[in-house]
């Protein structure tokens, strides 16, 4: 090289452009990517060594690529060369690698090849190199934007350590801008460059992580801007715009703009407004705002304000986020748009707050335990019952049965509230339907889960819970409420009394079915009343039925008259049947009607029918048969003393006409348990009325019972067995 050759490279190096004087030489030098080059991260020791591999280097422009391949080229004692991907063929590969293996010949010298670009090598050269990589020849350092993992040779990859970096951040577009202007080498240090902030903050904002296109943007901002007199060149926004030929919007990422900003882009796709949602997209985006930061919040909008109204939402604004992320910008703009798109045309929905709701409550009220069927079994179901009497779901008809799941005294508490958009409009009558038959199959026993605390037989209640839940009663519960409207053939506008609310079994459909009528609820009991009052709340206020506590005919009407009476259990163990629905006949108004559903015990299931009696001596099971039968037929018990017949005339005989009863059947399983069959045979403590047992004595010897119960636990006890349960739907009308 003669003098002419280096005054040639000294003048080349002060022409060139500022992004190419300012490059970094050594890691100090080195601004960014401390992910990877950071104070003891593996490859700023590598470097600092001279132990590299091969290594390829991938990121959107002007993050430090070939800044990082030069820094290692000023670094190392390897002979460094480099090619570009884009202009060199496979002529060029060989002359490299002959270089390589003159280097360690005659000098024991390792050689790092440095191919920016890499992607753009075809197969063929790809080949080419590959074998030299793998024995050693050389060091490959490749520079990409593209995912190495797709667009470079496997094999190349898998014998390369891969580097992703990061798009710079604001500080260290900031940094690089000041070390611009400070050196006076390689930099504006010699000049009186007064950079406004507002100008500095829209150059770094508008380079998008990209230090070469800040420091294109700085110089041609310097270069063409003439000094004032006393030799200052002043940087204002007018000139930044100009510099980096983009125009700045009103918008500051750390202040009030950029909040009311995005606040407006929310509240757009809130109000599903697509093209202000566009607008404001579009604004943000070309300030410069990180499209990072967009998704976050597309995201957070997908949970808080679409939900369940569109499940999917979440679904595509999260591929639309992983897109970006393979894609990046300019092409990534297509899938900010379309995430944004979607969300502003959606259903929406907010009913995700119920969880708040829940975390509130939680805060404010006393922990409820876990229901001991709730618990785990495994480890002590045995002594306290945890676990015991859980229901597996996918047992049942369509996967599902009812069964306690919120804590003692929290039933009838409601958090979820699907809306009536999209696919919670398709979901929300059957979550409302299973929701009040399950709170109808639990409200009498929701202190039967209490944790068993010592070693014990089971108690009363316990048993009867899981009775209850293992017989699908829901299931029978919904069919039989399903025959009730059947009967009651309501209409939208008119005044309905439900005169045993309980958990509102019949009250809530009654709501669903008359929107423009009126719905009175008639709970017995204080716990029941306040547990209506509380489901009552979640509905619109002109919707909540009125709730009233009190033992029918004893209610404070205040002259309120109905088009129709429901009820369920209502007449079952009163002894004054007619008298009692000639009180209820003055409820209605002329030509009103009334639907019941009694219990029926004449048609219900005999205990007898699921044994073998063949293991009993003939002239026992005449006996049997015979005593249970009077079960059913006690004139003193008001439960049994009727039939379809003897309803028909209590109703006649109370004014009402057009009397209709109609036996309803429903059959159901049943877990029979060693305490079931207790009860059966045992007298309760204190006995509150007769047992099975007790009857059969009437017309049985005591050994002959001691027989029969042997038989019934032998047979069984823990077997699952079909359970007819047995209505009386009494529909009638009183004179118009």
């Amino acid at each position: 090289m003669d003098l002419f050759d280096v005054a040639a490279q000294e003048r080349l190096q002060r022409e060139a452009p500022l992004a190419a004087r300012m490059r970094p030489r050594t890691l100090d030098e080195f601004v960014g990517q401390e992910a990877i080059v950071g104070p003891g991260r593996l490859l700023r020791r590598a470097i600092q060594a001279d132990q590299l591999s091969s290594l390829i280097f991938y990121g959107p422009p002007g993050t430090g690529k070939t800044t990082l391949a030069r820094v290692i080229a000023n670094s190392t004692r390897s002979y460094f060369t480099t090619i570009n991907a884009v202009l060199a063929g496979v002529k060029d590969i060989r002359a490299a690698i002959a270089q390589a293996q003159e280097q360690r010949k005659l000098y024991q010298r390792r050689t790092i090849l440095f191919v920016d670009e890499v992607h753009r090598f075809n197969k063929a050269q790809q080949d080419a190199l590959l074998p030299w990589v793998e024995n050693g020849t050389i060091i490959l350092i490749g520079a990409t934007t593209e995912n190495p993992y797709f667009s470079v040779n496997r094999a190349l990859v898998s014998r390369s350590r891969v580097f992703q970096l990061k798009p710079l951040t604001n500080d260290d577009l900031r940094r690089i801008a000041q070390q611009a202007l400070a050196d006076q080498e390689r930099g504006y240090g010699k000049l009186d460059v007064h950079l406004e902030e507002d100008a500095l903050e829209h150059l770094v904002r508008v380079a998008n992580g990209d230090a070469r296109a800040l420091l294109n943007a700085m110089e041609l901002a310097v270069e063409t801007t003439l000094p004032a007199e006393n030799g200052t060149i002043d940087i204002d926004m007018a000139v930044a715009e100009e510099s980096i030929q983009k125009r700045a919007v009103l918008y500051d990422k750390e202040g009030d703009y950029h909040f009311d900003t995005i606040s407006a882009f929310i509240k757009s796709l809130r109000g599903s407004d697509p093209d202000a949602a566009m607008y404001w997209l579009a604004k943000m985006v070309y300030a410069g705002e990180d499209p990072r930061f967009l998704f976050r919040r597309m995201l957070i909008f997908a949970g808080e304000d679409v939900g369940l109204a569109d499940p999917k939402a979440l679904t595509v604004v999260t591929a639309a986020a992983a897109a970006f992320d393979r894609v990046g910008l300019p092409e990534g703009r297509f899938h900010l748009a379309e995430a944004a798109l979607y969300l502003a045309t959606a259903p929406k929905s907010n009913s995700a707050f119920a969880f708040f709701d829940a975390l509130r409550a939680v805060e404010e009220e006393a922990a409820g335990e876990v229901p001991a069927h709730l618990q785990d079994g495994s480890r002590d179901k045995q002594k306290f019952g945890h676990g015991e009497g859980y229901l597996y779901p996918h047992a049942y008809q369509d996967h599902w049965v009812a069964q306690q799941y919120l804590p003692n005294g929290w039933q009838g508490v409601v958090f979820y509230q699907p809306g009536d958009l999209g696919y919670e409009g398709q979901i929300k009558a059957t979550i409302a339907r299973r929701r009040e038959a399950q709170i109808a199959a639990m409200m009498e026993e929701s202190e039967a889960h209490a944790e068993v605390l010592t070693f014990a037989p089971p108690q009363q209640k316990r048993e009867r819970w899981l009775q209850r839940t293992i017989s699908q009663r829901s299931a029978g519960l919904e069919k039989l409420r399903d025959e009730i409207f059947a009967e009651a053939k309501l209409q939208r506008n008119q005044l309905v009394l439900d005169l045993n609310a309980e958990s509102g079994f019949l009250t809530w459909e009654a709501v669903r079915r008359t929107p423009e009528g009126g719905v009175w609820a008639l709970a017995w009991q204080q716990k029941q009343g306040a547990a209506l009052a509380e489901l009552a709340r979640q509905l619109p206020r002109l919707a909540q039925p009125v709730v009233l506590v009190a033992r029918p005919p004893a209610m404070p009407l205040m002259g309120t008259l109905f088009d129709t009476l429901l009820g369920k259990s209502v007449l079952f163990q009163r002894e004054d049947k007619q008298a009692f629905l000639a009180a209820l006949a003055h409820w209605l108004r002329p030509g009103g009607r009334i639907v019941l559903a009694e219990p029926f015990p004449r048609r219900g299931q005999r205990l007898t029918q699921w044994m073998d009696l063949r293991l009993l001596p003939d002239t026992l099971v005449t006996k049997l048969l015979a005593a249970e039968e009077t079960l059913y037929s006690d004139p003193a018990d008001p439960r049994v003393n009727w039939g379809e017949a003897e309803m028909i005339a209590f109703c006649q005989g109370a004014g009402f006409r057009y009397c209709r009863a109609t036996p309803f059947v429903h059959e159901m399983r049943w877990q029979l348990t060693p305490a079931q069959i207790d009860r059966w045979f045992h007298p309760a403590l204190p006995p509150v009325r007769p047992t099975f047992a007790d009857r059969l004595r009437a017309q049985l010897s005591a050994d002959e019972v001691a027989q029969v119960e042997t038989l019934f636990r032998r047979q069984l006890t823990n077997q699952a067995v079909h359970w007819h349960s047995s209505f009386l739907i009494l529909s009638a009308r009183v004179p118009a």
